[in-house]
């Protein structure tokens, strides 16, 4: 098992591009997530950034970097998203792997925090993220931020 930028794993980029779509996507935003990880295969930038896990050469698993999550708090960055695990592979500790990846990535991007929002209750807390405040979607739904040292 790896964790990849995508940009270091291009061969898996359509595969990518698909995986993030179908996990967090839907029918009318396809071409919102094929931009979005196109143009973060940069490496001049340090933001956004796409991650993959590959296993056997399947991905089964995300996350992402981003400059903002769709969330009121655009003073904040980065963020941390789109955390999946196909379902057959949870609970095999690789959630906690991508959380510890992305904080180290952070890090060597030279951010001393890095910020998330959810609406799950209980998750980010066991893996040691500290509630920080209160943001808004477009749609005027809060949810919580979390945040975490580098």
């Amino acid at each position: 098992m790896g964790i990849y930028e995508i940009s270091e794993k291009k061969e898996f980029l359509e595969d990518a591009i698909n995986y993030f779509w179908n996990c967090w996507g839907n029918e009318s935003n396809f071409k919102f997530y094929k931009d979005c990880i196109v143009n973060s295969l940069d490496d001049k930038k340090k933001l956004p950034k796409f991650y993959i896990v590959v296993e056997n050469h399947k991905i089964i698993g995300s996350y992402a970097l981003l400059v903002n999550d769709i969330i009121s708090r655009q003073d904040l960055m980065p963020w941390f998203a789109c955390l999946y695990v196909n379902e057959e592979m949870r609970n095999k500790k690789i959630a906690e792997k991508l959380l510890k990846h992305a904080i180290d990535q952070a890090k060597q991007k030279g951010y001393n925090n890095l910020y998330l929002s959810s609406d799950l209750e209980g998750f980010y807390e066991k893996k040691g993220w500290n509630y920080f405040c209160k943001g808004y979607n477009v749609f005027g739904e809060s949810f919580k931020i979390y945040k975490k040292r580098t």
